[in-house]
């Protein structure tokens, strides 16, 4: 049963604004945004804001929602990508944001090392896979 120290569910509202560190807890940013895939109901990324000084100069960054994991305590996500994948990533600024399509999706996804979500669930559900 979970209970305040470990939530089943959390708001958008809630999560934007979090921090993100890496696993070496090194400050990456903070969430900016959580885009929905609206087919699938599930959130397919999160925007991570990531560089500048004092928020200015920023450079965007979408993340599989899988490659973050809560710190409820902290209120910050953990990152497990090196720092160094995400400071060589293709990023993007708040007035030009990427098309989003399955096709870009899954490259993004695979960059940072991810199997996209749509991808392993129809492998889980093929017939003969327990």
């Amino acid at each position: 049963m979970a209970h305040k120290d470990n939530p089943e569910f959390l708001s958008a509202s809630t999560i934007k604004g979090d921090k993100v560190i890496n696993t070496a807890g090194e400050d990456l940013g903070k969430i900016e945004e959580l885009m929905l895939d609206l087919r699938d109901g599930r959130i397919a990324y999160a925007i991570l804001s990531f560089g500048g000084f004092l928020g200015l100069g920023n450079k965007l960054f979408a993340i599989p929602w899988s490659a973050l994991s809560l710190r409820v305590h902290e209120h910050a996500f953990v990152l497990d990508i090196p720092k160094e994948v995400l400071e060589k990533a293709e990023g993007f600024d708040k007035d030009n944001w990427p098309v989003t399509n399955r096709e870009w999706l899954s490259s993004m996804y695979s960059y940072y090392g991810y199997q996209p979500y749509w991808q392993t669930e129809m492998l889980e559900n093929r017939p003969g896979n327990i």
